[in-house]
């Protein structure tokens, strides 16, 4: 039996669909019989082995005949959920799924007796354990020839329809325990995500970097330039906010002396929700003392590329209907110019003179706000024309100071930072730069992102005293890396959205719920 589960999702639920709810209200009887039996919910079948251990161990069907699986007669002890179930008579065959793959049971009514008359109530959906020994069918299918089945779980609600599924992408997120089931494309994505995060564990690891702990509630929200989300903490009547970056604590570490450190956790952001954004995301940061912009540059290059050969064997990808290859030199870019490359009307002068850029930002239609000085409205225009045609891994250099308030500024570039970020697909996938450790110039750098804020920008950051407290202490020539491990997944498992890179993605709360 070589039948699969279904792969997508239904927008109607059970409350809205009669047939549906007529379904459920027959499994709550069988559930209501159990119950009487004082057989519902068994908890002591203990599984031995798993499907997927079986189906490679036993993938030889020349070696593993059906007559040499019966002369071995290797029992096993198996579980999971019925995704297929065939009946005939007086043999009949289930498919079951664990969450390593998928195994057929075949039983027969003289080896199970009663069990097998209970078997034929049972549902599409249930969980069940199973004891027996292995065999091969005529069709060749590796098999356990069941003669100890068990009923673990009565599942209430029908799995989706296995030719219509789960039609509306919406549905796949909200139940995202029905999708894992039904999807095999979607399981696949989170085993990739959490083999990636191992493996970049594992690299920073073998490169003496060593894993830290932040706060993740912050009374100064700072390390980006971003909305925080707001909180309370009631005992000590004291306004909190979920961190929108680890930055700024994790350099307080390397002032402490830890100069190789990197944590991966979540950030909070209250801005919209897209493809690319969530409110709350995974980040890798890594701080690193003694090294250059430059050198984390090559570091990042070399951790992705690395990744990509361990968890996928190849460094060429495909990401919405590109084809991108992160195995060549990555490109190495000014942001000064991308933009005069793409905009012929725009001259190397015009790049700092503020009217002109003004004028710039008006024939391309890009909103500029009064305050805005040439370094923001160069990153806007390069935003607007540039961003969406990295299509390959390129490095894009040099941003403006204003744009840059924890960037160190160039020696030889003034008005620019020691700052890159990696556009892949056209989207970003990194930011860094070699740290501001001048303490006199990060306070003047703060008390401008407090004016900013105070003339209504709600993403401007705090000032910090705390911070600027350990940087005379003395904070070394220092590069940091942030990596957002979302866009990272869905570029390596070339998937187009983010919420499909999510267990669970944010979303409205359904009407009624």
């Amino acid at each position: 039996m070589t039948d699969s589960a279904p792969a997508s999702a239904d927008a109607t639920t059970a409350e809205n669909r009669p047939d549906e709810n007529k379904l459920v209200a027959e499994r709550r009887a069988k559930l209501a019989e159990l119950r009487e039996q004082g057989i519902a919910f068994p908890n002591d079948f203990r599984r031995q082995h798993y499907a997927g251990d079986l189906q490679a161990q036993y993938a030889d069907a020349e070696q593993w005949s059906a007559e040499a699986l019966d002369a071995k007669q290797h029992r096993v002890a198996v579980a999971g959920r019925i995704l297929l179930k065939r009946v005939m008579g007086k043999a009949s065959f289930v498919q079951i799924q664990d969450e390593s793959g998928r195994l057929q049971l075949f039983l027969q009514a003289n080896a199970l007796g009663d069990t097998y008359a209970a078997f034929k109530g049972w549902d599409v959906g249930d969980i069940v354990g199973a004891r027996g020994v292995l065999t091969r069918t005529r069709t060749g299918e590796l098999s356990v020839r069941v003669d100890e089945l068990r009923l673990l779980t009565k599942s209430l609600r029908p799995l989706p329809d296995k030719f219509h599924g789960l039609s509306d992408v919406e549905q796949r997120y909200r139940q995202r325990y029905v999708d894992l089931i039904v999807s095999p494309e979607a399981r696949d994505v989170f085993i990739k995500r959490s083999q990636i995060i191992r493996a970049m564990r594992e690299w920073l690891d073998s490169r003496r970097f060593l894993e830290v702990e932040t706060p993740m509630m912050h009374h100064i929200p700072g390390g980006a330039t971003a909305k925080p989300f707001k909180t309370h903490h009631n005992a000590l009547d004291l306004d909190l906010y979920l961190r929108v970056a680890p930055e700024l604590y994790l350099k307080r570490l390397v002032v402490g002396g830890l100069e190789r450190i990197y944590e991966i956790n979540r950030n909070f952001r209250n801005e919209g929700v897209s493809t690319r954004h969530n409110p709350e995301f995974t980040m890798l940061e890594l701080y690193e003392a003694y090294a250059t912009y430059e050198e984390v540059m090559d570091l990042t290059e070399a951790m992705i590329r690395d990744i990509a050969t361990s968890v996928l064997g190849t460094t060429r990808l495909e990401w919405d209907g590109e084809t991108i290859d992160v195995g060549p030199a990555f490109r190495r870019w000014t942001m000064s110019d991308a933009v005069l490359e793409h905009n012929p009307e725009i001259s190397a002068d015009d790049l700092r003179d503020v009217d002109a850029m003004r004028a710039h930002c008006e024939r391309l239609k890009i909103p500029v706000k009064p305050d805005y000085g040439w370094g923001k409205m160069l990153l806007e225009i390069f935003e607007e024309t540039v961003e969406h045609t990295l299509i390959q891994p390129t490095f894009i250099t040099r941003h403006p100071v204003e744009v840059s308030p924890l960037a160190r500024e160039s020696d030889d570039d003034p008005g620019m930072t020691d700052r890159f970020e990696l556009f892949v697909g056209g989207k970003e996938l990194a930011n860094g730069f070699s740290e501001l450790n001048d303490a006199e110039d990060q306070v003047a750098r703060f008390k401008a992102q407090v004016a900013a804020k105070d003339s209504g920008d709600d993403e401007a950051m705090h000032f910090d005293a705390d911070y600027i407290r350990a940087l005379e202490i003395g904070l070394p020539p220092t590069g940091g890396l942030g990596v957002g491990i979302d866009r990272l997944v869905m570029l390596l498992t070339g998937s187009s959205s983010i919420r499909d890179v999510l267990l669970f993605p944010y979303m409205r709360p359904e009407s009624g719920s």
